[in-house]
């Protein structure tokens, strides 16, 4: 075997200048993927059809342009279609050569295409090369590049693009008879625009055009490639007609006068030319006059071997490519070249391009050239041998690739680098290593080669498996194994032959578990026991091939069978030899044969079976067992006593034509499917069980109704003859219980709890316990007033009672104990002689149910309390929220919007925590066990059970644990914390305190300083300590001053508090704030509290009454006469003086104006009530104002109350009249942004899919995709829009919602394809106005240049539309420069349209010069009004 091909001798020298004919050394090629050996000889006749027949004939001949280092970038070819990929074209070239297209290298518009169906979710399919091109297509190509491969070798990229193919080509050059070449552009209704390359021409292919021309579907689709003929070229170039019919095709000659030269000369152009020189590798021509070109010998016709030797004979010649830098022209007189239309035919058809130099010779057909009509060959014979020597060349995390040549590789997975399983590969191999392989599979169709390094392959010299027929009966083998099953393994060999080894046939020894032995990957040597080729498949064994004929197997030393022993039914008696999982191995006494007894088999209660198999070791001995099945040499016992009972009675079935239908059998269950269960009976019998047959209740989930191993009952319903399978019912209705049945069971249940309760105190390792001590306990059986419970992690059963006082009733089905409900039980006494040694023990499965005050609640949440700073270790983290295990071992919950504020938009915020980390929170509220719902301490019917924290720093910068402790409720003169809900400006501060209480901080309480804007260092949800004042009307009257909080350590107030007016000294001197400002003078602001000798309010000369709540607003009559503040004005004040009547009248008057007044008041809807008994008064006088209802649902998220925002909204839906809808449709548009800032996505989807059935779709799409806008949810948005415009494509209004939020995302190109479908999808008349609407949006959002040209495509084919030519102009005059200004307005005024109209454009354009031009300018405004007037006469006049 060689390493290396020789080059084939090619007999004789040539020699000629290198710059123009550059002697080519073909680059070996090598093909695994296409072995077809061929004897060849002189004497072989040629066969059209047969690769094997091939005839030699030697001579010699030389590439011109057939090595890649004679290509240059930009180098015009003929290429023809060899193969074809969704993604790529394999192109034949000239000279033997091979080149690839790639799907991005066929024209711009096919690459728009295929980006907008990309994007596009609701497109057709995609348009793929195959649907572009066929094999044995010919045309122009240009090589775009050339790319260094793996190992050295050239990849030749090339372009079909007609920018690049007729590049040299411009719009005066086209002359009518040019054969061009192009890709459809655009379909049309009459045609089809094709894109030539030609910057300013389009050409147009009619369609009836296209349905005479061959080998091109009827219906053109964008990005097909055409080679036609310009029939027509009008306004010197700029459109040009196009023509494809096959005949005018074939005799259309690039003639002189068309303007060819050596600059733009194309391939595949038809030429006549003339001989003018013949050498031995082909001939000399020339054409057009002044060009000569070469022939190879290669691309002459086969029937004429050697050409005419007379000079100036005329032939047809067709270009094969152009090398512009070296002006070297190759032409090709094959016929299937030079007829156009023709398919190159790509399947080698046998001939004479073999180049030997002996006569007779095996050999290899590697590869066919169909541009030159030619094969490859190949005379390396290792292929056939299946041992090769490779090259590594990279690893791989899945294998090693190895090149066996220049152009053959192949992977060696990684199970196969070696005997044993590699964990670091990397150790033994690298790069360019020298290995040794094998070749285990070739997929010709895929190209693949699998390779193996494994030496017990390499190495191996029996005989190889290559396909079904070779493993025949007997034959021994290697093979590896590629899946491990309980059954058996699955062996495979080479190019995909595998069988299955029983489990039966693995080993002499029984194996219970497979791959505890055996691994994937491990080389086995394997005996066919039987083979079908037909139906490939086989059955191997392992034992066989070691021990020699599988056909006399020994005989087990201990003769079993199913039910009984010798022939008596005796029971077995075992010893645990190991202990699995799943199964226990034993050894059947006193004969020590192996079986195997499977956990769920130890008993009828599937609870019992762990806890057997926990108190069983190895060593001990289980005595009461039987076999229930034995395949060959795996015996399985059982110790199900219900199993055991019917094997005795003989109620089984031991073949199944022993099955009948009606037949009740004992199973057990096997395996759990979706579509029902299989259950199991002795000998080896499965049946299965239905879904609808499983139980007499509806069952949704069939894996949930019973468990694996557990004993039922089974009655056959159907039998299958032919298959040898049959179905059972579980119904309880359908079968029968044996008398006495549960009775029995429960006994035995509980004897074998006995039983391991006795092995484990036998042991030692019984669970003892203690008084006082609690466990969870899980309901077994419930007989009316008793119950047996079992107590975890023990092995411990007793009785509770049912109640546990006289008078408790269980009235619902919740209150009922029922098997598999946990208690929580404290034991009594470990051990009670009345109850025969069972532990007598309290339970209770829940707390109390009697309501717990506020105080209890908080005392019972260890010292939780709002406002604490705590310290944990996060131990989980979820995308909303981070769950922290506390000091004291709580579990506190922190929330999403809790764990960091400012986040990077597109990332998860509780990403920022890891698990593990210790933080440091502060408790915000709790989360209610059941419901897990959010409340604030605040709230009424707060329970506290999970601490809510926060890990804001904001909210972590003081402790407020020391200033609640100990509060309980509110009372006077103690001090809280406070939530600043509200910031009235000039007035105070609203708090909401705990228990749900609310007050106000006046602006004179705030500090013992005032100072300017102090309001300014609060804001909406900070946290603060309050002073409690006093409560008045269920509102409290709070203080911030430190002197009030902290009196100890605060300093002296500089301006103290005023508590009444009785405080107040004539001379003191006193600061306040600025109330208001009046006609009378200013008004001081300083708060003061009414006392015994000043009852009556601070009043101010304007007759403006001030009370801290600013509840009611009424008129101070007594401040019109007490102008004077001395004592002796406020006693007579005080006196009772008699009235005259016109003061009665006037005090009359002002009574009820002031009462007009407060009605006004109440009566304005723009005054917004401050609590909820408000709302609901107007929401009796209006129920169907939709203000009102978001006014009372703004009022509830201001406190954070999110569920009585919702309740709001929900009553609104069902109280406003359906004939309202626009009332309606507000609610639903709050309720959907209540949901997209507060709720979750699945409420959010829950709410919209209600408010479509309820609305009109249309406006409830169009609010959601809004709300998803402005809230930053591109992605929900986007895929909004796409629903939209499929469910709504008729309405303008919707593309041009969706075209805003593309522009507005800065997705040009994706508003410029919108565009295009909503051309498509809405009626033509709308189409001017939606152009419009779009180039206004370009002006608005996206490209101002863009949208002015469209403004100009659109009023170019409709210029009358002045109404679009005034929308121009205002756009215009905003982003444009005064420059285009003014050329757009000399455009319009020169429209022909009505006079009226231009007079309305001259108005506007003289006054945008008053504007922003000069007196030249306006003047020449003036003067072109004046030329129109003088032209239009009478008519502009008017």
């Amino acid at each position: 075997m060689t390493s290396t091909d020789e080059d084939f001798p090619r007999g004789g020298t040539l020699s000629k200048p290198a710059e123009s004919t550059p002697a080519v050394q073909r680059p070996e090629v090598d093909n695994l993927f296409q072995v077809q050996l061929s004897s060849v000889s002189l004497s072989t006749a040629r066969s059209p059809h047969c690769v094997q027949d091939i005839s030699i004939t030697t001579f010699e001949f030389v590439f011109v342009c057939g090595s890649s280092q004679n290509l240059k970038e930009g180098m015009l070819m003929l290429g023809c279609v060899k193969e074809i990929t969704d993604f790529e074209v394999t192109v034949s070239l000239p000279c033997g050569m091979q080149g690839f297209l790639s799907i991005k290298n066929i024209s711009d518009s096919y690459t728009k295409l295929l980006s907008e169906q990309l994007d596009a979710e609701d497109t057709e399919e995609i348009c793929s090369l195959p649907h572009l091109f066929f094999p044995g297509m010919v045309f122009r190509c240009v090589v775009a590049r050339l790319d260094i491969a793996r190992g050295g070798s050239v990849s030749i990229q090339l372009s079909v693009n007609p920018k690049l193919v007729n590049k040299a080509l411009t719009s005066g050059s086209v002359k009518a008879g040019m054969v061009l070449s192009g890709c459809v552009e655009s379909v049309e209704d009459h045609g089809y625009m094709v894109d030539i390359g030609i910057s300013g021409s389009k050409a147009f292919l009619p369609k009836k055009a296209v349905k005479d021309k061959h080998n091109i579907p009827e219906e053109l689709k964008v990005g097909q490639y055409v080679t036609s003929q310009v029939e027509e070229v009008k306004n010197d170039g700029r459109v040009v007609r196009l023509s494809v019919n096959p005949s005018a095709l074939a005799q259309a000659y690039a003639e002189s006068q068309q303007g060819w030269n050596l600059t733009n000369l194309l391939p595949g152009l038809l030429v006549k030319a003339k001989i003018k020189k013949v050498t031995k590798h082909g001939l000399i021509l020339d054409f057009l006059s002044s060009f000569s070109g070469q022939v190879d010998f290669l691309h002459m016709e086969p029937e004429q071997p050697k050409p005419p030797c007379r000079h100036s004979v005329q032939v047809r010649a067709c270009v094969l490519y152009v090398d512009p830098s070296t002006r070297l022209v190759g032409l090709s007189l094959r016929s299937y070249l030079i007829q156009p239309g023709t398919r190159v035919d790509t399947v080698p058809a046998g001939g004479d391009r073999i180049v030997l130099a002996k006569p007779e010779h095996t050999c290899r057909v590697l590869d066919f050239s169909p541009m030159d009509q030619i094969h490859f060959v190949s005379l390396r014979m290792y292929v056939a041998q299946h041992i090769c020597t490779g090259t590594v060349s990279v690893l791989l995390d899945h294998g090693m690739m190895v090149h066996l040549s220049d152009h053959i590789k192949g992977l060696v997975p990684r199970t196969h680098l070696s005997d044993i399983i590699l964990k670091n590969p990397e150790k033994k191999y690298t790069e360019g290593m020298k290995v040794k392989c094998r070749v285990l599979s070739v997929d010709v169709e895929r190209k693949r080669l699998a390779l193996t390094r494994k030496k017990a392959l390499v190495e191996s010299t029996l005989p190889l498996f290559l396909s079904y027929a070779d493993a025949r009966r007997g034959r021994v083998s290697h093979g590896y194994i590629v899946s491990i099953r309980e059954f058996g393994c699955f062996v495979r060999f080479y190019n995909d032959v595998r069988g299955l080894v029983p489990v039966s046939e693995l080993s002499s020894e029984p194996i219970i578990n497979p791959k505890e032995v055996f691994y994937v990957g491990q080389v086995v040597k394997a005996k066919v026991l039987q083979c079908d080729p037909e139906k490939e498949k086989m059955t191997l064994s392992l034992r066989a091939a070691v021990e020699g004929d599988p056909e006399a197997p020994p005989k087990p030393q201990f003769d079993c069978v199913v039910g009984q022993v010798r022939g008596d039914p005796f029971l077995l008696e075992v010893k645990v030899v190991k202990k699995a999982v799943s199964i226990l191995e034993v050894a059947i006494l006193p004969a020590d044969a192996r079986a195997v007894l499977p956990t769920m088999h130890l008993s009828d209660h599937m609870s019992n079976c762990p806890l057997l198999w926990e108190s069983l070791q190895e060593g001990d001995t289980i005595s009461n067992l039987v076999c229930i099945s034995k395949n060959k040499q795996i015996i399985t016992l059982t110790k199900k006593p219900t199993v055991k009972w019917s094997l005795e009675e003989g109620v089984v079935a031991k073949d199944f034509s022993d099955i009948t239908v009606g037949m009740q059998l004992i199973g057990w269950i096997k395996n759990m499917m979706s579509y029902g269960v299989f259950v199991e009976f002795p000998y080896g019998l499965v049946g299965l069980a239905p879904k609808s047959a499983m139980t007499d209740k509806f069952l949704s989930d069939a894996t949930t109704a019973f468990q694996l191993g557990q004993t039922v009952i089974a009655k056959v319903t159907n039998l299958d003859e032919e298959k040898q399978r049959f179905l059972v019912t579980l119904k309880v209705s359908e079968v029968m219980n044996p008398e006495g049945d549960a009775e029995t069971r429960l006994i035995r249940g509980l004897q074998e709890r006995r039983a391991v309760a006795e092995m484990l105190t036998s042991r030692g390792t019984q669970t003892f316990l203690n008084e006082e001590s609690k466990y969870t306990a899980m309901v077994q059986h419930v007989d009316r007033e008793f119950a047996v419970v079992s107590l975890e992690e023990t092995a411990q059963l007793t009785v509770i009672q049912t109640t546990r006082h006289l008078n408790d009733t269980c009235i619902f089905e919740s209150d009922k104990l029922k098997p598999g409900v946990r208690l929580s039980v404290t034991v009594l006494r470990p051990s009670c002689q009345e109850m025969e040694g069972l532990p007598l023990v309290s339970w209770e499965r829940a707390a109390p149910r009697r309501q717990h005050t506020l105080s209890e609640s908080h005392a019972a949440s260890k010292g939780r309390r709002f406002g604490e700073i705590v310290t944990g270790k996060v131990r989980t983290v979820k995308p909303t929220c981070v769950l922290v295990a506390l000091e004291d071992g709580i579990t506190g919950s922190v929330h999403v919007s809790e764990v960091a504020e400012n986040v990077r938009l597109g990332s998860f915020p509780t990403s920022l925590v890891k698990v593990g980390s210790v933080v440091t929170a502060r408790v915000i509220g709790g989360q209610e066990y059941t419901s897990h719902r959010f409340l604030p301490f605040s709230h009424p019917n707060f329970k506290y059970t999970i601490p809510e924290l926060s890990l804001l720093p904001r909210k972590l910068l003081f402790c407020c644990s020391a200033c609640y402790s100990g509060i309980h409720k509110l009372e006077k003169g103690g001090v809280t914390l406070g939530m600043v809900t509200n910031v009235q400006p000039h007035v105070g501060l609203v708090m909401k305190l705990p228990f749900g209480a609310t007050g106000t901080v006046a602006i004179t309480d705030l500090a013992d300083a005032y100072r300017p804007n102090p309001l300014g260092a609060y804001s909406k949800d900070q946290l603060v300590r309050c002073y409690l004042l006093e409560s008045e009307n269920n509102m409290w009257k709070l203080s911030l001053r430190p002197s009030r909080l902290n009196p100890e350590k605060a300093k002296p107030a500089k301006d103290p508090e005023v508590l009444s007016v009785t405080e107040l000294k004539a001379g003191q001197i006193i600061r306040g704030y600025i109330k208001s400002v009046g006609e009378h003078g200013q008004f001081n602001f300083q708060k003061a509290k009414p006392s015994a000798a000043a009852p009556s309010r601070l009043q101010v000369s304007a007759g403006f009454s001030w009370d801290a709540g600013l509840s009611s607003l009424k008129p101070a009559a007594a401040a019109q006469e007490a102008e004077s503040s001395d004592g002796e004005d406020q006693e007579d004040s005080s006196k009772s003086q008699k009235k005259s009547r016109h003061e009665l009248e006037l005090e009359k008057k002002a009574e009820e104006k002031a009462l007009v007044q407060r009605e006004a008041e109440l009566m304005d809807p723009n005054l917004r009530p401050q609590d909820s008994a408000a709302f609901e008064r107007l929401l009796l006088a209006s129920p169907n104002s939709s203000l009102l209802w978001l006014q009372y649902m703004a009022h509830h998220l201001q406190a954070t109350q999110i569920e009585q925002a919702r309740a709001v909204a929900e009553r609104a839906l069902k109280t406003i009249s359906f004939r309202e809808e626009q009332e309606k449709l507000n609610v639903w548009v709050a309720l959907l942004n209540l949901e997209n800032m507060y709720g979750t996505e699945e409420s959010l989807k829950k709410v919209f899919e209600r408010a479509l059935q309820f609305c009109e779709p249309m406006p409830v799409y169009q609010q959601l995709a809004d709300m998803y806008a402005k809230s930053n949810k591109t992605k929900e948005a986007e895929g909004l829009y796409k629903t939209m415009v499929k469910r709504f494509r008729q309405n303008k209004a919707v593309w041009l919602s969706y075209g805003t939020f593309l522009l507005q995302q800065g997705q040009s190109d994706a508003a410029s394809a919108l565009l295009q479908r909503a051309l498509k999808s809405l009626p033509s008349k709308e189409s001017v106005d939606v152009i419009a609407k779009f180039a206004q949006l370009e002006f608005r959002y996206g490209d101002a240049e863009k949208g002015r040209s469209m403004f100009d495509k659109v009023l170019t084919s409709y210029p009358k539309r002045t109404d679009l030519w005034s929308v121009f102009i205002d756009l215009m005059v905003k982003h444009g420069s005064q420059k285009e200004i003014r050329a757009l307005f000399d455009r319009v005024i020169h429209l022909s349209v009505a006079a009226k109209k231009i007079k309305f454009f001259f108005k506007r354009y003289l006054e945008y010069e008053k504007r922003h031009g000069t007196p030249e300018s306006i003047q020449a405004v003036k003067d072109k009004a004046l030329e129109f007037v003088e032209a239009k006469g009478t008519e502009a006049a008017c």
